[in-house]
């Protein structure tokens, strides 16, 4: 067996090409994007000393107030001990509180705060601003395709969470197929 940390690991000089049967386009198009989709919220996150697990819950316990932590566990697929550090940040600065269920005293429901409002606003809108601008370089009736193609990047079993998202953006501003 190789050993993992490369100390008998010898140099490959060849790069990796569409030959070893690999849509490399497709796979740095998507690197690239999401580095740019997200260097704007980035820039504005290091200024609270924030990251992307903060942006992240941020923007679902806003897009679903009185979400339990156990279903924001489920959405964003991190360990209990992940969630709890950057949550527990996210309420003693005032951008989270978290409830008591009122009918299950152990499950604890998420509201973002004004403050938390605003900054998950503040996040967005740059992003919003990129995708618009995106859109628009994209013929119209190109949005649905992207919108399906990005939809069918999610595993299968968990494409339900998107369409389970309060006002479904999908079906809201293009009509249910």
């Amino acid at each position: 067996m190789a050993d993992r940390n490369g100390k008998d690991a010898k140099p490959i000089r060849t790069a990796l090409s569409s030959e070893d049967g690999i849509d490399l386009a497709i796979i740095e198009l998507l690197f690239f994007a999401y580095r740019d989709f997200t260097s704007d919220p980035d820039q504005i996150l290091a200024e609270y000393g924030f990251g992307r697990a903060h942006h992240r819950i941020l923007h679902f316990v806003n897009r679903m107030p009185g979400l339990t932590v156990a279903e924001l566990l489920d959405v964003l697929k991190i360990t209990k001990q992940s969630l709890a550090r950057v949550l527990k940040q996210l309420i003693d600065t005032g951008h989270v509180i978290q409830i008591q269920g009122p009918r299950d005293r152990r499950q604890r429901e998420l509201y973002p705060t004004e403050k938390g409002r605003a900054l998950a606003l503040d996040l967005a809108r740059p992003q919003s601003r990129r995708i618009s601008a995106a859109l628009k370089s994209a013929r119209t009736t190109e949005r649905a395709g992207i919108e399906q193609f990005l939809k069918a990047m999610v595993n299968p079993e968990l494409r339900a969470q998107i369409d389970n998202l309060p006002g479904n953006a999908l079906r809201e501003s293009h009509g249910d197929e």
